[in-house]
């Protein structure tokens, strides 16, 4: 088997939902793989429809799919794991400003790599390993680090908000969908954040086009001017090459209407009909 580049191929590995490397991927009929845990939480939420649908791809099935490990997908997130453990250099291991610090450091912080959801704290490369290794760790949503993990967890039940109500236009956890958000529309974090990207990107290709037509119209409006300025040329050199003909033919005009050689002229006063006068003496 071909040596794969694993470095490069990491986000070919991760899960849509959670945006980390795949943990027990299983895939779906349509195809996408997922964690096992993120996609049970996904169609949690369905149960009460009875029709499932993918995260990534919105396709559904009924009944809800049996899902089973992509045991191939294990072998090459295991291979990534590894790489990613190897891949951070002794030189940059220690948090610098505007780095997240591992939770489990003393002393001097590493910079940490990963956060967990459910410990809710930031761990560096070594002390992020139980969570790999360890099958305690196993149902444990791994992101990448972030300063920001309480604002992923519910301030009133503490729990992970991996729910959207629409109703109310917030991030809620289970527990708030059985209390005061009840009844209310809801869909998991997953699609909503699928649906605002496909929006975003609808809202892209739009403004794409209005940019697109304003430039056609610009260059039409170049176009215009271009030939309007070829044409004002052409009628300044016509009228130049025709002024001296006019003129020539004024000055030619002006010459045969003074003297015509076809008409009778008077000589010396002689009259135009007939010989001079006599006068006779008596």
């Amino acid at each position: 088997m071909a040596e794969v580049r694993l470095s490069e191929d990491q986000h070919q590995f991760s899960c849509p939902v959670c945006l980390d490397l795949l943990k027990d991927p299983v895939a779906i009929p349509c195809g996408h793989s997922f964690c096992m845990v993120c996609i049970n939480d996904c169609w949690y939420q369905d149960d009460q429809r009875g029709v499932y649908s993918c995260p990534q791809c919105r396709e559904t099935f009924t009944p809800r799919p049996v899902l089973r490990r992509n045991y191939m997908l294990v072998e090459v997130v295991e291979k990534l794991k590894k790489t990613e453990f190897q891949a951070a250099s002794p030189v940059h291991c220690y948090a610098g400003p505007g780095d997240v610090e591992c939770d489990s450091c003393t002393g001097r912080k590493h910079k940490a790599i990963k956060s967990c959801l459910v410990c809710l704290a930031s761990f560096c490369e070594t002390h992020i390993r139980p969570h790999y290794q360890s099958s305690a760790f196993k149902k444990h949503t791994l992101v990448k680090a972030s300063s920001r993990l309480q604002e992923k967890i519910c301030s009133e039940h503490d729990k992970l908000t991996e729910i959207f109500c629409c109703t109310d236009q917030s991030f809620i956890c289970y527990l708030c969908m059985m209390d005061e958000h009840k009844g209310h529309d809801t869909v998991s974090v997953a699609a909503e954040r699928n649906k605002k990207q496909t929006e975003l990107h609808e809202e892209q290709r739009k403004h794409q086009q209005r940019i697109q037509e304003k430039e056609n119209k610009v260059q039409e409006l170049k176009q215009a001017v271009d030939t309007l300025k070829v044409s004002t040329e052409q009628r300044a050199a016509g009228a130049a090459i025709s002024e001296p003909l006019l003129q020539s033919a004024s000055e030619e005009t002006s010459v045969g209407t003074l003297w015509d050689p076809t008409q009778p002229q008077l000589d010396n006063g002689s009259a135009l009909n007939g010989p001079p006068s006599c006068l006779c003496v008596s």
